[in-house]
């Protein structure tokens, strides 16, 4: 392969992973009424079915990343993509809520890992075009997990049920995936890993064993708590968007009282913007850099919901969700980057922690929304997501990499 190609390739690949990604779940959203009719599921037990899935990641997520440190990205985020076109398979054959439930549980499984493997592979291919390119990976997330819920709706539409739908996606999936081996490609070798920093360019001395015990547990302290910082940031990231997807439209149907109809443009406006604002995150954060962007955003996520809120129109409610949705569409990308380039060699550990970290504030938020809301209303319980994007804009420093990982020559465009 050629030193062209190989970047490009690999950058290839892993955008095919992240499409398989969306895909997978945009799929099974659009079939989960399906499925319920099918077996007839009650509203508790399809939200057992789907905790499931969400459980099933963050157990994934807990040991994906000591296998990507020490096998490598590839080998682990192929063998994933393959599996996640199996896997997708499973729950429309499944006869009961009980094997429903397991089979979901292996589809979050490894739709955990390969999240944290492909964007650990993401942050590898950034690292080696030298120029910011996690957020358009995560829109081509977004714009899979469409064109999976366009392809759901269309066989629905046909009448075809869930197995051949899901067994159709899946194929496909496993096509891609195939696609992205063929590609995919380490684009850094092991060898370029960084150690400690050197000061003015003069690698720093080992000093007495003591002293050099003491340099390196503050400097593991410093790198923990760097990642558990990304990762508050990342929680409060994701209990917007879990809020955004729960309860845009129930606040404005319900407090608003606008028409069915329109209350879903809340959450279609929140959509639209974020992946408008993740296939122009690349050049503002070259532009801007990662910390003035994310606190950017967070300003602009924050104080839009905050004054829709206030405003309290559901023609405002609509434009305060799209700044929402803008406002939140680089955050996430340039936190999973800060993550991985926070300690190149234990990426896999860091990136893991991080977005688990995140998928409980997609579980919790939603749920801390509701129960808010019964003791002061909706509309003052949605800003709490506002309050958490004025944070992260407060803590956006914590997108700083103390010792930037030496880089190779920039890939061609």
């Amino acid at each position: 392969m050629s030193r062209e190609g190989g970047p490009r390739r690999a950058r290839v690949a892993v955008s095919l992973l992240f499409l398989v990604a969306g895909v997978s779940i945009g799929v099974w959203t659009a079939r989960i009424p399906a499925i319920q009719h099918r077996l007839q599921l009650g509203e508790g037990e399809l939200s057992i079915a789907l905790l499931a899935i969400a459980a099933g990641a963050f157990t994934g997520m807990q040991f994906v990343g000591r296998l990507v440190d020490r096998y490598g990205t590839v080998r682990v985020m192929i063998p994933a993509g393959l599996a996640q076109g199996a896997v997708l398979v499973l729950p429309a054959a499944m006869p009961t809520l009980a094997s429903l439930v397991v089979s979901l549980t292996l589809f979050g499984i490894v739709h955990g890992v390969m999240d944290v493997s492909m964007n650990a592979n993401a942050v590898e291919v950034e690292r080696a075009y030298r120029r910011p390119l996690m957020s358009s990976f995560h829109a081509v997330f977004s714009i899979g997990g469409f064109l999976g819920a366009a392809t759901g709706g269309l066989f629905a539409w046909a009448g075809a049920g869930p197995l051949p739908t899901f067994a159709a996606a899946g194929a496909a999936l496993i096509v891609l995936s195939a696609w992205a081996g063929l590609w995919a490609r380490p684009p850094l070798p092991a060898a370029a890993t960084p150690g400690p920093a050197p000061r003015d360019g003069v690698p720093a001395a080992p000093g007495p064993r003591d002293g050099g015990r003491r340099r390196s547990l503050r400097g593991e302290w410093d790198r923990n708590r760097g990642v558990l910082l990304l990762g508050a940031l990342a929680f409060c990231c994701f209990v917007g968007e879990g809020a955004a997807a729960d309860w845009s439209s129930v606040y404005l149907r319900g407090d608003l009282g606008s028409s069915d109809g329109f209350a879903a443009a809340a959450y279609a406006a929140f959509s639209i913007t974020m992946t408008a604002g993740r296939l122009v995150g690349d050049r503002l954060a070259a532009r801007l850099g990662p910390v003035r962007l994310v606190r950017w955003c967070g300003v602009l996520a924050g104080a839009g919901l905050g004054a829709a809120l206030l405003v309290h129109h559901p023609v405002a409610g609509v434009i305060g969700f799209a700044c929402f949705g803008a406002g939140l569409s680089c955050t996430v990308p340039q936190v999973f980057s800060a993550a991985g380039n926070r300690d190149p060699a234990r990426a896999g550990r860091a990136l893991a922690r991080v977005a688990s970290t995140g998928y409980l504030g997609m579980l919790l938020g939603p749920v801390l929304i509701g129960a808010v809301s019964e003791l002061i209303g909706l509309p003052r319980a949605l800003a709490i997501p506002a309050v958490l994007a004025l944070f992260v804009a407060l803590t956006a420093t914590a997108l700083r990499v103390p010792s930037p990982a030496p880089l190779p020559a920039p890939a061609p465009r």
